[in-house]
């Protein structure tokens, strides 16, 4: 079924990485950095954007994955561009998110006690200017008071009309897609998405089948109902992991073969968002071992979609420690073929 948006979509089949194991190279591929501590992409991005409801999260994970919290950080950056775990979808909201309803008080007694432990937090603040975690913690409270009424909202997708809903299934990752959506119409800035379970070290056949029936017909539901909305073409949708599987087989020590981890050449693509769709970029060589032709390293990619949302990777900065960090570190090319 993603097959029937080709043309929207531009596949890169020369990424590669520096880091074969699981978790750094999740890590590096969300933040720019396998091992350092530093801000993910989708912190960058709300930095950089900023936010455009007051009332939810502008950075919103669905799901998670190995490195937890790692990956949706805003490590120096303020803590207000934090990303937001919403570890499940459910069409109870008040499973998906926890404590999303006060049944102790009503918002007029809530705002009350917002406000007075505002003022006491503010005063504590005055005293320590440079905690920049204070006025994250004060921001944090008022927009968990604002999501009650917002975020019952967002993420109820039962109201949705029975085809919309039937379009993404009613599998968790559908559930996730369809969530992810709504966030984006009501100007979520960055979501990011988790399908896990990739890592075929044996049965690839039967396994990678499962996983890719579980993931095609969510994300071409997505593509399609982004596009009937009119929403596509500035919403950036990205398709990945954080490495490649070997061509040669790995039998992992039990039953059928499977693949082992590769980080020297490896497949992505995105679509929408400005990105020039029905378009092949580079390749590996001839066994699939490594990328050959028009290679796309992780800062390039990282360079690329700041590109796309409209920044130059090299001015998009925070200053810490005396030194002027960004999303690329001292890396990144943009690859502009792949921009429409």
């Amino acid at each position: 079924q993603i097959g029937q948006h080709v043309d929207d979509i531009a596949v890169i089949n020369s990424m590669h990485t520096n880091i074969p194991a699981h978790e750094f190279a999740t890590v590096m591929m969300n933040t720019g950095a396998g091992r350092m501590v530093k801000p993910s992409m989708g912190s960058w991005m709300l930095y950089g954007l900023g936010t455009e409801n007051q009332n939810l999260p502008g950075y919103i994970v669905l799901g998670s994955g190995l490195g937890g919290a790692k990956n949706w950080r805003s490590a120096f950056l303020p803590g207000a561009f934090q990303g937001a775990l919403i570890p499940r979808a459910e069409a109870n909201v008040e499973r998906t998110i926890a404590n999303i309803k006060n049944y102790s008080y009503n918002l007029k007694e809530q705002r009350e006690q917002l406000d007075l432990l505002k003022t006491l937090n503010q005063q504590h603040q005055a005293k320590l200017q440079e905690e920049a975690d204070l006025e994250a913690r004060i921001q944090s409270f008022e927009l968990a008071f604002k999501m009650q009424t917002a975020a019952t909202d967002a993420f109820d997708f039962t109201k949705e009309n029975k085809v919309t809903r039937n379009a993404y299934g009613d599998t968790e990752t559908g559930r996730r897609m369809l969530t992810a959506r709504r966030l984006v119409e009501r100007g979520v800035r960055f979501v990011q998405v988790w399908h896990n379970g990739w890592d075929h070290h044996t049965a690839l056949k039967e396994n990678l089948t499962t996983r890719a029936n579980e993931a095609n017909q969510p994300i071409a539901a997505l593509l399609a109902d982004l596009k009937e909305r009119g929403m596509l073409e500035d919403t950036l949708v990205i398709w990945g992991g954080e490495f490649g599987r070997t061509p040669r087989h790995d039998r992992g020590g039990r039953g059928e073969p499977g693949r082992d981890h590769h980080h020297h050449g490896f497949s992505m693509w995105m679509a929408g968002g400005g990105v020039k769709g029905g378009i092949v970029h580079g390749a590996t060589d001839e066994f699939g071992y490594k990328a050959v032709q028009d290679k796309v390293h992780v800062h390039d990619l990282h360079a690329t979609i700041l590109k796309l949302m409209g920044f130059d990777h090299e001015k998009l900065t925070y200053r810490y420690q005396g030194r002027d960090f960004r999303l690329t570190d001292v890396y990144g090319d943009v690859v502009e073929k792949l921009i429409a």
